[in-house]
């Protein structure tokens, strides 16, 4: 692989890192001041609609302007919002930051999870890169190190996160992040990435091309089928979103769960590293079924009983997972989408992807504290399941869990013997043409800019 792509890959790492100690920080910090797993909630609902919005139009960016070009303005845009969550945060009496309905409060968290959100702007050119960089027959461990990155990214910005706000404050947890986004434009100016003429894209590209996208994915049977049980389990992933910190905050200190998501983000990176040495073999969308059957099999079980170590054994298993079903779509349409239409469908499938998280997101903290909490508390619930599974706030939360995994799993069952699967797979292992990366084994040095 050329030596530019690892540099473009450490940038980019350099940038997670700190978008997603914001995030996690911020969580983390709201909980505790508020002890509402409402406003928790509403947190996640704000940053999953954003991420789906965004897609269509990020996804039209990525296509129309140079990658380098994309990438300086996400961070300047994460630059630009976490100086004002600083002044905003300096500027107000501290009292105002420990009720849940506080209009203060909420600016202040939407200034800092927007910071963090415009970094998925680079996350869909980097998508992008790996097509233009990296020869097909080496994609998928390509985008197995991209997988070991962001479990790199999440296991520093899990310790960060918990000790800062343990021990430091979200003051200073803001001014590291300014910090660490200088570094990061500093660094990738330097970097010489293609121009876009490289891509063949068209003259003249809509801000937000919904229809060429569409007709991008519609070109290939069985894509969008691919997509919709994405969307679906990103639905379902909302009770993760919405709950998994305030469930873990329950069992242990605020300190000791973030050193702990930094444990368990090397699953991360386990299952990244083995994606790149190993690849996906030779149909990566059966892969990436196995993977969500052996998931959702997780969830069910991960919370029936009120255990940090089976909780964090069951996580560690689900993140050894994520790499490979992240790049395992990733690969797919990086070999049937044309270059130039590649930004686009990766924002409109991260876009529609997303789109059904922040309904779970919003609605099941209120879900979980008017009807499964008292239930488990107060309720029926206690009665019936108090005995083995255990009864209180955490009880009322791990319910929902394995709830959802039971629904995730046999949900995958079904689409496995969908015709969508079977076109899709057959499309993917099938003879296609396939587009020459600009950077190949041979050269380093074609059409570049500086």
């Amino acid at each position: 692989m050329p030596k530019l792509f690892y540099a473009v890959l450490a940038n980019s790492l350099a940038a997670s890192v700190t978008n997603t100690f914001v995030w996690f920080a911020v969580t983390f910090w709201v909980y505790l001041e508020t002890k509402s797993v409402t406003a928790t909630s509403i947190m996640a609902g704000i940053y999953l609609v954003t991420v789906a919005v965004s897609g269509f139009y990020l996804g039209s960016l990525v296509d129309k302007y140079n990658k380098k070009t994309t990438m300086l303005l996400s961070s300047l845009g994460s630059l630009v919002l976490y100086g004002l969550a600083c002044f905003i945060f300096v500027s107000t009496p501290s009292v105002e930051f420990t009720k849940a309905s506080s209009v203060i409060l909420w600016v202040f968290i939407v200034l800092a999870l927007f910071g963090a959100i415009a970094g998925n702007l680079r996350g869909i050119a980097l998508s992008t890169l790996v097509t233009i960089l990296i020869p097909e027959e080496e994609r998928d461990k390509a985008n197995g190190l991209v997988g070991s990155a962001n479990g790199v990214a999440f296991l520093v910005a899990s310790i960060l996160s918990g000790m800062a706000v343990g021990f430091l404050g979200i003051f200073w947890m803001l001014v590291c992040a300014i910090g660490l986004t200088l570094l990061v434009i500093i660094h990738l100016w330097t970097l010489p990435l293609p121009a876009k003429e490289v891509s063949h894209a068209e003259a003249e590209t809509h801000s937000i091309d919904i229809r060429g996208s569409i007709q991008a994915i519609q070109a290939v049977p069985g894509l969008f089928g691919l997509i919709f049980f994405h969307t679906f389990n990103n639905f379902l992933g909302g009770v993760f979103m919405s709950l998994m910190d305030a469930y873990g905050l329950e069992l242990v200190s605020v300190q000791v769960w973030g050193v702990l998501w930094g444990v368990l983000s090397l699953g991360f990176i386990v299952g990244g590293l083995v994606v790149a040495r190993k690849g996906l073999g030779k149909n990566p969308l059966r892969t990436l079924f196995l993977a969500n059957i052996v998931m959702w099999t997780i969830c069910i079980f991960f919370t029936l009983q009120a255990s940090i170590v089976l909780l964090a054994v069951g996580m560690f298993v689900w993140l050894c997972l994520i790499p490979a079903v992240e790049a395992a779509e990733q690969t797919i349409l990086q070999k049937v989408v044309s270059p130039e239409r590649q930004g686009r469908v990766f924002g409109f499938a991260q876009s529609v992807e997303q789109s059904a998280s922040p309904i779970t997101a919003f609605i099941i903290g209120p879900i979980a504290e008017l009807i499964f909490i008292p239930f488990m508390t107060t309720g029926a619930g206690v009665d019936l399941l108090g005995d083995w599974f255990g009864t209180g706030v955490d009880r009322g939360m791990a319910l929902l869990f394995t709830l959802a995994g039971f629904i995730g799993l046999i949900v995958t069952l079904i689409a496995m013997r969908s015709s969508a699967y079977k076109a899709l797979s057959r499309n993917y292992t099938s003879e296609v043409e396939e587009y020459p990366p600009l950077i190949n084994k041979t050269t380093s040095q074609t059409t570049l800019v500086e």
